[in-house]
C-alpha cells in the first residue's frame, strides 16, 4: 500500500461497506441523508481523498483490465439508484471518470423500447453486463422494473413480488460468473432535492438538466421510498446487498462510492500478467536491432 493510500486510510473511522450495508433491520427513514458515516473530515478532506485514492483505484482497474487479457473472468458491476438530482453524474465524473476508459462500459437505462418490451425486463440488462476485465456502470438499472412500476401501478402487485425474487436469481448467477456486485442507492433528501432542482431553473447554463417531470415524481416521493425500502427487504443478499449512501453531501457521495469500488477491487486483487515471452531475451533482441 502507498503512503498516499494509508494517509487516505486515516479518514475513516469506518468502512462503507459496513456501515452503508442494508441489514436484516435496515429501515430507510432512519437514515440521515445529510449524515457522513464513518468519515472523519469535512469537505475538503473529502476532495483531498477523491484525488489520493485515485491513483490506487485506477491502479487497480488496470491490473483487472490486464488480466483479463490473459485469461481472468472477473469484472466489477456498480448499479446506481437514486431519485433525480441525487448525484449519480458527479459519481460518473469525479470516481469513475478517474480510472482508464478503455476498461469501463456505462449503461444508462430508460424507458423500455418496443423491441425491450417483447422480452422479459432482465432481457436488456443481461446484454450490457461487463466483460471480463471491465468495470460496468448502470446509471439505474433493473430496480427500475420494481420501483416506479410499484409506485406508477404499471405491474400489478404479484408480477413485482415475483420480479424480486428473479433478480435475486439473476444477481447470484452474475456473481457466479465472475461479477462483483456493488449495489448503491443515493440517498437524498426531499429538500435537498428542491434546493437542486431550483439551481436549474435559476441558472441559464443548467437549464436543459430540468425536467418538469421531475417535479411530478415528487409528488410521490413517500411511494417512493416505501418502494425502496421493499425492495431492499427483498433483494439485499450476501451475495450482492444494497449500500444506502447519504447523497446531501455531493462530496460524501463520491467519496464513499469510490471507497465501495476500491475495497471490491481490493477484495478481487487483481495481478499483472506475467510476460508469455523471454523477457531477458526480448531485451537483446530490442537493443540490436
Amino acid at each position: 500500500m502507498t503512503e498516499s493510500s494509508k494517509s487516505a486510510e486515516a479518514v475513516w473511522a469506518a468502512e462503507p461497506s459496513t456501515l452503508l450495508r442494508v441489514g436484516p433491520h435496515f429501515r430507510l427513514s432512519d437514515v440521515d441523508p445529510a449524515a457522513t458515516p464513518g468519515f472523519d473530515g469535512d469537505e475538503a478532506d473529502g476532495k483531498r481523498e477523491l484525488r489520493r485514492t485515485n491513483s490506487e483505484l485506477a491502479d487497480l482497474q488496470e491490473r483487472l483490465w490486464a488480466e483479463s487479457r490473459f485469461g481472468g473472468e472477473r469484472s466489477v458491476l456498480l448499479l446506481l439508484q437514486a431519485m433525480d438530482t441525487a448525484g449519480k453524474g458527479g459519481i460518473l465524473r469525479h470516481v469513475v471518470g478517474g480510472v482508464d476508459p478503455q476498461g469501463i462500459s456505462i449503461h444508462a437505462f430508460k424507458a423500455p423500447t418496443e423491441a425491450e418490451k417483447a422480452h422479459d425486463f432482465l432481457w436488456r440488462v443481461r446484454r450490457e453486463l461487463p466483460a471480463a476485465g471491465m468495470i460496468g456502470v448502470f446509471d439505474r438499472s433493473h430496480y427500475e422494473d420494481v420501483l416506479i412500476h410499484r409506485v406508477r401501478g404499471f405491474s400489478p402487485p404479484d408480477v413485482i413480488e415475483r420480479r424480486y425474487g428473479m433478480i435475486n436469481d439473476f444477481e447470484s448467477q452474475v456473481e457466479q460468473a465472475g461479477t462483483s456486485i456493488i449495489k448503491v442507492m443515493l440517498h437524498i433528501s426531499h429538500d435537498e432535492q428542491k434546493r437542486r432542482l431550483s439551481q436549474r431553473l435559476e441558472r441559464p447554463e443548467k437549464n436543459w438538466k430540468y425536467n418538469p417531470g421531475d417535479v411530478d415524481e415528487r409528488m410521490f416521493w413517500p411511494d417512493y421510498m416505501d418502494a425502496y425500502q421493499a425492495a431492499f427487504e427483498r433483494t439485499s443478499t450476501d451475495v450482492a446487498s444494497w449500500h444506502v449512501v447519504p447523497a446531501d453531501h455531493k462530496w460524501y457521495a463520491r467519496v464513499a462510492v469510490q471507497r465501495l469500488l476500491l475495497q471490491t477491487l481490493r477484495e478481487i486483487d487483481p495481478h499483472w500478467p506475467a510476460a508469455n515471452y523471454d523477457v531477458e531475451f526480448e531485451k537483446k533482441r530490442l537493443a540490436a536491432s
